[in-house]
């Protein structure tokens, strides 16, 4: 068992850059990445290509890569484990999306094209763009979307991974709600 103090050591560690670190980090918090995996695929098709195994794997491999200061603290570098979990999902997408329009093939007729529920690809495109545009306009907005969104952290876990109160959390994601449901909107 780690003591807090080592928890504490090896984030700081893994936050600069050490990859043992971080190779020592992820088993410690290994079940809440995959509770965060399973929340982000709950509302994916049954025949995704990705499990839960599978995107936390990927994002240990964006972590591992992860170039900023430290992380502040376990709920922090868990939002942004989310945050990794969600830009490898919008990417299966986007490419998914792109070879199911065609992704180089010869085209097909129509009548031959079979009809599908891939209407979750486009959504979460869509609302990544969204959430890209509410990005450049308010950077803690697609924070605070990020982590009770995509990462299901309640409001105080989100206060405590963004640095901030809970009181701002709430109105902040009151906010960003708001903005994505009008953009998203037909």
């Amino acid at each position: 068992m780690t003591s807090s103090t080592d928890f504490r050591e090896l984030l700081a560690a893994a936050g600069k850059g050490d990859r043992e670190a971080l190779d020592r980090l992820v088993p410690l918090v290994y079940a809440e990445l995959r509770g965060l995996a399973r929340r982000q695929l709950a509302g994916e098709h049954p025949d995704h290509t990705l499990g839960a195994t599978a995107l936390v794997n990927e994002a240990y491999l964006k972590l591992a890569g992860y170039r900023k200061p430290g992380f502040r603290d376990r709920s922090h570098f868990l939002a942004i484990a989310a945050q990794a979990m969600r830009r490898i999902l919008v990417d299966h997408a986007v490419r998914r999306n792109a070879e199911k329009r065609g992704g180089g093939r010869a085209p097909v007729p129509l009548y031959e094209v079979e009809i599908g529920g891939d209407a979750r690809i486009e959504d979460l495109v869509s609302l990544d763009d969204a959430l890209a545009r509410l990005e450049s306009l308010d950077e803690r907005l697609a924070r605070v979307v990020e982590c009770r969104f995509f990462a299901g952290m309640t409001v105080e876990e989100t206060a405590e991974a963004l640095g901030v109160g809970t009181a701002t959390v709430k109105r902040n994601w009151a906010t960003a709600r708001a903005w994505l449901n009008r953009e998203m909107s037909p």
